[in-house]
């Protein structure tokens, strides 16, 4: 019986950030592995990651050979914890700027099993629910967040209040069951597109409310092109879903 969780980190150019978050990440849940998912940064990510796995078992890196983008980053973690789901339960997710606070990693994991209830198979370190916040956004970041999640529980039929949270926990055995070939998004519409299909395979949700905190280093991957081919994916996968019906 799997009882070992892997936490995922995508990577370009954190090295400002990364040491510091895995220390933060064992202190917080000293019984998880890392995997980091590094897309080649030329600041030396994969080069530290590298290096430190010589000292620490715990962690994994897997570079790949250019920028690839963030949904074939979190697929690839997700192919990979599959592949070993006899030694992974579960699969965490998370940024690796500090805006995902790793003090929450045991509140999201403990989401996974309910007492009295129905296990979960997602569970969302949530901004939108009550106790969750966001701290250090320009009104215009905030706009776009909510337009996304009402577009996703609205076109989409989500249940979720914050179908763009990519800080969660998922249940290995469900995402499994996924065709990572039918995946249309590359981008940060990843994280709408790979709730859709769970829902789809009856996974059940839950969320944990967490404080989000802008980054503080580096800067945002998020671009106009990148907001409007999530626009698309997310109006394909209506569609799929209205001609399904």
């Amino acid at each position: 019986m799997p009882n070992r969780t892997l936490v995922a980190v995508a990577t370009y150019n954190e090295i400002a950030t990364l040491p510091r978050l895995v220390e933060e990440v064992l202190r917080h849940a000293p019984d998880v592995d890392i995997l980091v998912i590094d897309d080649n940064s030329p600041d030396g990510t994969s080069q530290w990651c590298e290096s430190k796995m010589a000292t620490e078992p715990r962690l994994r890196c897997m570079r790949r050979e250019g920028k690839l983008g963030l949904g074939t980053a979190l697929a690839a973690a997700m192919q990979y914890a599959a592949q070993r789901r006899e030694q992974y339960e579960y699969l965490v997710t998370m940024d690796a700027d500090f805006s995902h606070p790793p003090e929450r990693l045991p509140a999201l994991m403990a989401a996974m099993a309910p007492p009295e209830m129905p296990p979960i198979d997602v569970a969302i370190g949530s901004r939108y629910i009550a106790g969750g916040r966001i701290a250090g956004w320009p009104w215009t970041r905030h706009l776009m967040s909510r337009a996304v999640n009402l577009v996703a529980r609205w076109l989409l039929g989500m249940s979720p209040k914050d179908c763009s949270s990519g800080y969660r926990c998922y249940r290995v055995a469900m995402l499994a069951r996924l065709d990572f070939r039918e995946i249309l998004s590359h981008g940060y519409s990843f994280e709408e597109e790979i709730l859709w299909r769970l829902q789809r395979l009856g996974a059940r949700f839950a969320e944990v409310p967490i404080a989000f905190v802008n980054r503080r280093q580096g800067h945002s991957k998020i671009n106009g092109r990148e907001l409007v081919a999530s626009a698309w994916v997310l109006l394909r996968l209506a569609a799929k879903g209205l001609l399904r019906r």
